[in-house]
């Protein structure tokens, strides 16, 4: 499978090969870190020397915890971090714990992101290689994304749930390639 983040260290490039290199389907609902290694590699990293040059150094350093599903330690970084992206992990985070409302607040807070493009296109060809009859909004829209995550937590045999899980990665995949790629 080709590198999703050439861009990225060795290092982040080490730690992303713990869980399926960056194509791991994150659970809709947060439970327990997914990697011990992970958490004890990634707890004494600095997120500006991991991520040198980044556009949001801190941003990628939240997706990274995310993307183990390490609630508490993304959630420490993100809730502090006041920014386009911070708030982005932050609802993402409360979409995941499972909180709708408070996810939807925190995308209220980002509004229209440079990744919604590109991620409504994504969700797009999920839709189509699942052949599912899901119809999305002519944008992003977060909100409506919150909801159908929400329905489909709730509902293991839910009819859009690998939709869902597959949107989700999507979306980490292109906000933490945001975040970290090169200002």
């Amino acid at each position: 499978m080709a590198n999703r983040f050439p861009h990225c260290s060795a290092e982040v490039q080490d730690l992303l090969a713990l869980a399926e290199d960056g194509n791991r389907l994150i659970p809709l609902i947060a439970s327990e870190c997914a990697s011990a290694e992970a958490r004890r590699r990634l707890t004494p990293l600095d997120a500006n020397r991991l991520f040198p040059d980044a556009r949001s150094p801190l941003g990628a350093l939240a997706g990274l915890w995310m993307y183990f599903s390490c609630f508490a330690e993304s959630h420490a970084i993100a809730q502090d971090l006041k920014t386009q992206e911070g708030s982005y992990w932050h609802g993402i985070l409360h979409r995941q714990e499972p909180d709708n409302w408070n996810a939807k607040y925190w995308f209220r807070q980002v509004g229209r992101h440079a990744v919604h493009p590109e991620l409504h296109a994504a969700a797009s060809k999920i839709l189509q290689s699942n052949a599912s009859s899901l119809r999305l909004p002519g944008s992003w829209d977060a909100a409506w994304f919150a909801d159908l995550c929400d329905e489909a937590a709730a509902d293991k045999a839910h009819l859009h749930r690998q939709v869902a899980l597959e949107m989700q990665r999507a979306e980490w995949q292109l906000l933490f390639h945001w975040c970290s790629a090169t200002r």
